[in-house]
């Protein structure tokens, strides 16, 4: 295999120790501060402050992600349980992922983003979790190397889409289904390029694909091209069938470009 292999590289970055950011203390979630509407009190400098402090998040997920790549991210519900036959099928999913030589990225909470965390563990695939302040506690799973806790989900939704190769998406709720939307959006504006958005499991998100083809496609507000860019298949293997297929292609194109 050559030295400079995906597989390669992830065999050098699992021996780092493991980084753990934590979340820092907040009277309130940053969030909702931001997003409120300023009371009389607030003032110019203290929302200026925020950008900094917005900046400083920004900077430190580039700094701890940096060397990853390349990666994967993986995404559904936290509410998933162990015996639910998706649990099985994420471990599985991002096992052979991790073999295929990507890391795993995901929300680093429990449910998918623990079976996908621990499916990489398994393959001995860099595990990252990027976890979010929530009003409730969302504690971290047990099978990540390299572990932090945002404040804004806009920051955290960066870092998934920019140190990823794909997304894959197992049955979630609200956060999952923003999180694939907002991966659509980024295809259809030509933001990120041979970028593939898989959905695992056909029973759950066909009704969601036949409404898009039936009535958005057909009322000219997606293109056919848009809904092209969806994935839905119900086998881990065809899943890293088209993660590999999509990064070879990606990887022959920019070397076309030196």
């Amino acid at each position: 295999m050559p030295h400079n292999s995906p597989r390669m590289a992830n065999e050098i970055r699992k021996t780092d120790k493991p980084i753990q950011i934590a979340p820092k203390p907040a009277v309130a979630l940053e969030d909702r501060k931001l997003l409120d509407r300023p009371t009389r009190e607030a003032t110019l400098q203290s929302e200026s402050w925020r950008v900094l402090r917005i900046t400083s998040e920004f900077v430190t997920g580039f700094e701890h992600l940096a060397d990853v790549y390349p990666a994967v991210s993986i995404f559904g519900s936290a509410r998933t349980m162990l015996s639910n036959i998706y649990y099985d099928a994420a471990v599985r999913t991002a096992e052979l992922i991790g073999r295929a030589g990507f890391a795993i990225i995901t929300g680093g909470g429990p449910g998918i983003m623990e079976a996908a965390n621990k499916g990489a563990k398994q393959a001995g695939a860099l595990s990252i979790g990027c976890n979010i302040e929530l009003p409730f506690e969302q504690e971290v799973n047990g099978y990540l190397d390299k572990s932090m806790t945002f404040r804004y989900f806009f920051v955290r939704k960066t870092m998934f889409v920019k140190y990823s190769e794909a997304f894959v998406t197992f049955p979630g709720g609200f956060g999952t289904l923003d999180e694939l939307f907002g991966a659509l959006v980024l295809i259809q504006t030509k933001k990120i390029s041979d970028f593939p958005v898989i959905l695992y499991g056909s029973e759950y998100w066909g009704g969601m694909v036949d409404w898009l083809r039936k009535m958005v496609l057909t009322a000219n507000n997606i293109t056919q091209e848009d809904v092209d860019a969806i994935h839905v298949v119900d086998d881990p293997e065809r899943v890293r069938d088209i993660v590999v297929e999509y990064h070879e292609k990606a990887v022959r194109e920019n070397a076309t470009k030196v």
